[in-house]
């Protein structure tokens, strides 16, 4: 998803941001009002928009980058705190009622703003460029994995460092696939890109929605 919209061009993301953040709260409220949990064609019609309103935030504050960054990182630590002050677990098998799933999208909106502007300051800023920044990010995604695996790391700690870890890795890689040759970029523009990863993104919706892979059954939640 992430990959998907760092290709959007800045003007259109300006431009469409009215009627994407209208279009966020008709997908919120409908996923609220839906007797299934994580319906896929609404799940993923939903996080994609919610990426390009805070990536547009992050837009809108230019030089000021930084600050949003600090205060979604606040955000998204207060929002862990209640969740789990409230729950008891951060858990994502356990998210059953109507308190958790509304703690799991505020989790899912800060760590999508968090990506954007995390993979615009390693890439750029820092200017350690699209590839490399990738490759940074997804090996941070590999040290979680490997620890939780061989070294018994805290499943859902574990789950949470790395996709928070996914959204600066996205956008590195939708900067590296969008961006011109002349910037470190492979030249695909922002149609290209975003066709290449709207085929993904339906292919997997198609496939998880007629092998139901992703339904957690009542035996494997965990309280």
């Amino acid at each position: 998803m992430t990959a998907l919209t760092a290709g959007t061009a800045p003007g259109v993301a300006r431009g469409l941001f009215p009627g994407l953040l209208a279009c966020g709260v008709v997908a919120a409220a409908s996923t609220f009002l839906s007797e299934h949990y994580g319906a896929p064609v609404m799940l993923f019609a939903l996080l994609p928009i919610l990426e390009i309103i805070g990536a547009v935030l992050l837009l809108r504050g230019n030089d000021t980058g930084r600050i949003f960054t600090i205060v979604f990182s606040v955000l998204l630590l207060v929002t862990f705190a209640a969740w789990y002050a409230q729950e008891g677990t951060l858990s994502v098998r356990s998210i059953t009622t109507r308190r958790r799933e509304t703690y799991y999208w505020l989790a899912i909106l800060f760590t999508f703003a968090l990506g954007t502007a995390a993979g615009d300051l390693v890439a750029e800023r820092w200017q350690v460029g699209y590839l490399l920044s990738a490759a940074m990010f997804g090996a941070l995604i590999a040290v979680a994995a490997l620890a939780h695996l061989r070294f018994k790391l805290n499943a859902i700690f574990a789950f949470w460092f790395a996709y928070i870890m996914t959204r600066p890795l996205g956008a590195s890689i939708g900067d590296y696939l969008s961006q011109p040759r002349s910037e470190g970029g492979l030249g695909l523009g922002t149609v290209g890109t975003s066709a290449l990863f709207l085929t993904a993104i339906l292919g997997l919706v198609i496939y998880l929605t007629v092998t139901r892979k992703d339904v957690i059954t009542s035996e494997s939640v965990a309280t």
